[in-house]
């Protein structure tokens, strides 16, 4: 619901503009002092975000390396944290790389789980297999659903925006969702292969309680590491860390409540 009442906030590696990070020592211009001086730059209004005591994040349209200079120097010559500058046809192109980099991951784990599962047609109905990778699918676009509504929050109430670095994290969530996913999926088929049960839900949780136990070790040992990171790590790489705690979270949830029990759906009479 958040992803459709709000939107989420694309950063300055989509839409394209220049990004200063600064902090000040000792006097410190207010919000309204940094606006008055870059609005003789005639580089639009700039977006400013208090970070910390004495710092800033503003956000701009995009300048050379002259204009950006001289920027600092009216600013009072503060310390530059960082400075990003991404041209408009560079933001274009990076938020297609993006679209068809996620698009091909999709598709490329359908494929690959529904080749590696091929054996299940053989003790179940042809064309099992592909359950298999639909359910994996559908584990996914749930986590990606659920970090995506998180970071629209983020962005509406933080001013959290959507980066490359941001992409970054959703693919290694998809990787490691479904990596997850594909260890209990093994040993469903592992035990429909070498066991006789009567039922799929009796298959299906005798291989749940055999693998929740190390899903939930490895993911809270990541998940311990991450917040380490989180709470010490500098403040550009929070909402990468924050998106990879979200999404293994929700991963692992996933893998175990929805990629597993989408095997249970029975076909309609005729398939």
């Amino acid at each position: 619901m958040s992803l459709l009442i709000f939107g989420l906030k694309p950063g300055i590696d989509f839409t394209g503009g220049s990004m200063m990070e600064i902090e000040y020592t000792d006097a410190t211009l207010s919000s309204n002092e940094i606006q008055e001086r870059l609005f003789y730059f005639e580089i639009g209004k700039a977006k400013i975000q208090e970070t910390g005591e004495k710092g800033y994040l503003i956000r701009f349209k995009d300048v050379d390396e002259k204009t950006h200079q001289e920027i600092l120097t009216a600013l009072d010559d503060p310390e530059e944290v960082r400075f990003e500058s991404i041209g408009p046809v560079i933001g274009k192109e990076l938020t297609q790389k993006a679209q068809w980099a996620i698009a091909l991951a999709l598709i490329a784990i359908i494929l690959y789980i529904a080749w590696a599962f091929r054996k299940i047609s053989k003790i179940a109905k042809k064309g099992e297999s592909w359950r298999y990778g639909l359910g994996a699918l559908l584990a996914l676009f749930h986590d990606v659903i659920i970090l995506l509504g998180f970071f629209a929050l983020m962005g509406y109430f933080k001013g959290a925006e959507i980066n490359t670095a941001f992409i970054t994290a959703l693919l290694t969530v998809l990787g490691y969702s479904v990596n997850d996913t594909i260890v209990i999926y093994d040993r469903i088929r592992e035990n429909l292969l070498t066991h006789s049960f009567k039922t799929m839900e009796e298959a299906i949780n005798v291989s749940l309680n055999q693998t929740i136990v190390r899903s939930l070790n490895t993911s809270l040992t990541t998940l311990f590491v991450l917040l380490v990171i989180y709470l010490f790590g500098g403040s550009s790489i929070q909402n990468f860390v924050l998106a990879m705690m979200v999404g293994i979270g929700v991963g692992t949830y996933s893998s175990i409540a929805i990629a597993s029990q989408f095997l249970l759906f029975k076909r309609t009479k005729g398939n």
